[in-house]
């Protein structure tokens, strides 16, 4: 038989104490768990209330953001050109649907058309924070807008509100020059990553535009405004329960941003272009001001606001007349017979008497080419003057070189060309004007080995000299061009935008006195008024304005699109590709000018003075009839001197006899054989098209 173990202890006193040890280590511990309870307790309620209280609300609010209205474009008279209105639209909130396919095939009962945008629904929907409210459709009608709402209980996740979306009036008149907005891409997010910038969260919004091309692009940022944001009550699935208005805060509209165009001057550029391809721009000669800069063909900005389809936009691109592109200050033509202003100027500076003549009989012989002259049976005896008005190539062709074509260069730059101006939009070309120096660097930047490959020969100057050859300007060059010689002091600057958010933006730098002598000056405006007002000058039927005693001074051109081969100009082309361009440059009034407008029709059916002065006539009336002091000076009644007396042929009226210019320009140079008087049977020569030179 076995004993159970026991554990005796010999003394009491010893098994007392072991137990006051034990309850000393217990209540000891206790009393520092209870303790740190407390002080953590009070940590929590007392020191962190605050910020627990915080997270709370929270979870409890959500701040949505909304984005802000963008600012207006107006222009010089305070015409809105780019605006905002109110759009209906229908939005899904993907944390707020059960089924998002189900939901949108409930929402394509209401909507048959956004069954269409299926797939980029989807896709918006899934790349949209929590809770952010995707819009599905955009512009409802208000029969469309109340079909939803009136079925909304049973949609969940699905919402219809009015927002402002972005609106351009006039259309394509002011396409390439205004630009458009459109919703932020990956590419618009990483370029603001990689400036080491932070990405503000609004353009995960995807109701918010940011600005694409032209002033909405350059001035987007003070355009978009500030963000507001409603802070709105959710329960646990984050759920709108409630909005809580104290807690919201409005949006900070954009600032408003004022140009100089004139709206009624652009709507009537793009609309006397018609069907035609081209760039047109008008300068206001004393401060640079531009008041038309418009591009034909265009298109419809607003279809780009909410996304336009690819369809319409591959039509757009693949349209060979590129309504995309801006033909006013990105597109680059050979300035043709526009260009002769230019050169004349560096013969003068050459020294060339403008007096001594040059027999035009339909071609120049250089080296073993002959250069010909766009009238086949020649001119005849031409002088300075005379060779402006006539548009003659063989005067320039037989001078240029008494210049060479590094002082050409250097006049065109003077003048304006191969550069790009400070007008608040990129996107400019600055064209291309040839000099030694010039084919030098070509030939080194295109790898040519050649030995002589970077040499100029004095053969290329001759097309050079009649705005040929690599010669490329843009309308915004020829009209600054234009502007300068009108003004004939200061080497104008141009400029597009008077004030941003109410703050008038600062001029450009004071414009430097131009490098030429008055009389050098009057002697090429004497030729550019005779071309509009002698009735033997290339665009004289095409340049009267009708506007009283208020007379145009200009220049045609007609640019060759394509080498005909042999020096021949070779007959013109029914294919638009192969036709050749035409120009017109003008300023108004020659006797005071004022303002000045440069041309450009791509591929026209004839020639400068067929088809851009008429056009360019039509723009100017325009620029004229708006100003006050044009309009008094049309209105007032005409001296009786310059009344024309009965019986005289009505294609002379308001011309000196001769047809000659009078005042200074005309004292700058020797005047012309007299011409005879005209008889019944002799009126106004019939039109001349514009050489391809």
């Amino acid at each position: 038989m076995s004993s159970e173990p026991s554990i005796f202890f010999s003394d009491v006193n010893e098994r007392q104490g072991s137990f006051l040890r034990r309850t000393f280590v217990l209540g000891g511990l206790t009393a520092l768990g209870g303790l740190a309870l407390t002080g953590r307790l009070a940590q929590l309620q007392v020191i962190q209330a605050g910020q627990y209280a915080t997270m709370a609300s929270n979870n409890q609010f959500n701040f949505r953001l909304v984005p802000p209205p963008r600012g207006r474009i107006l222009d010089r008279d305070g015409v809105v050109i780019a605006g905002n209105r109110p759009s209906f639209r229908v939005l899904v909130v993907r944390d707020e649907t059960k089924d998002l396919d189900q939901t949108l095939d409930l929402l394509g009962r209401l909507l048959p058309d956004t069954m269409d945008r299926r797939r980029s629904i989807i896709r918006e929907v899934n790349a949209a924070p929590r809770f952010s409210p995707v819009p599905v459709k955009s512009d409802l009608t208000w029969e469309e807008f109340a079909r939803v709402n009136l079925y909304a209980n049973e949609l969940p996740g699905v919402m219809a509100d009015m927002n402002e979306a972005r609106f351009y009036p006039f259309g394509g008149a002011f396409a390439h020059v205004i630009g458009y907005v459109a919703k932020p891409n990956d590419r618009d997010i990483k370029a603001i990553e990689e400036r080491g910038e932070k990405v503000p969260e609004i353009l995960y919004n995807p109701g918010f535009r940011i600005g694409r091309q032209g002033v909405e692009k350059s001035f987007d940022a003070d355009l978009r405004g500030e963000a507001g944001g409603n802070r709105v009550e959710v329960d646990a699935r984050g759920r709108v329960v409630a909005e809580d208005i104290g807690g919201s805060r409005p949006a900070v509209p954009g600032k408003d941003v004022v140009l100089t165009l004139d709206a009624d001057v652009q709507n009537r550029a793009l609309e006397v272009y018609g069907e035609e391809s081209g760039g047109c721009v008008v300068m206001d000669v004393r401060n640079g001001d531009i008041l038309c800069m418009v591009s034909a063909p265009s298109f419809d900005p607003n279809m780009f606001v909410g996304g336009v389809p690819s369809s319409i936009y591959n039509a757009l691109r693949d349209y060979e007349r590129k309504p995309l592109l801006d033909k006013a200050i990105y597109g680059t033509f050979p300035p043709g017979s526009t260009f002769k202003m230019t050169t004349a100027l560096a013969l003068l500076d050459a020294g060339v008497d403008p007096t001594e003549r040059v027999v035009c009989t339909g071609g120049y012989r250089y080296g073993n080419r002959t250069f010909r002259c766009w009238r086949a049976g020649g001119h005849g005896a031409m002088d300075m003057h005379n060779a402006i008005k006539n548009s003659c190539d063989t005067y320039f062709y037989h001078m240029c070189n008494r210049a060479g074509v590094d002082r050409i260069a250097r006049v065109a730059k003077d003048l304006g060309f191969g550069r790009t101006y400070e007008i608040g939009i990129g996107g400019q070309s600055d064209g291309t004007v040839p000099s030694q120096a010039w084919k030098a660097d070509y030939a080194r930047r295109t790898g040519q080995t050649h030995p002589d490959a970077g040499k100029w020969y004095p053969g290329e100057t001759l097309s050079v000299a009649i705005g040929q050859g690599a010669l490329e300007v843009s309308a915004l060059h020829l009209a600054v061009m234009t502007s300068r010689i009108a003004n004939g002091r200061k080497a104008i600057q141009p400029r597009l935008v008077r004030s941003v958010g109410g703050e008038a933006r600062a001029a450009a730098a004071a414009a430097p006195d131009l490098p030429f002598s008055k009389a050098h000056l009057d002697i090429v405006r004497g030729g550019m008024a005779a071309v509009a007002n002698d009735v033997t000058g290339t665009a004289y039927r095409a340049s009267q304005l009708g506007l009283g005693d208020i007379q145009m001074a200009g220049k045609t051109g007609t640019a060759q699109s394509r080498d005909y081969g042999s020096g021949s100009r070779g007959p013109r082309d029914a294919v638009w590709t192969r036709r050749d361009h035409a120009l017109f440059v003008a300023f108004a009034p020659h006797d005071a000018p004022r303002y000045a407008i440069a041309l450009i029709i791509q591929h026209a059916p004839s020639g400068g003075a067929a088809d851009a002065a008429p056009k360019a006539r039509e723009i100017m009336k325009t620029v004229l009839l708006k100003d006050p002091d044009m309009r008094a000076r049309i209105e007032r009644p005409l001296p009786p001197e310059a009344v024309a007396p009965p019986g005289a042929d009505e294609g002379e009226a308001g011309a000196a006899p001769g047809g000659e210019v009078t005042g200074a320009a005309a004292a700058a140079i020797a005047p012309p054989a007299p011409r005879p008087a005209p008889t019944a049977t002799s009126g106004p020569r019939p039109y001349l098209s514009e050489p391809p030179r």
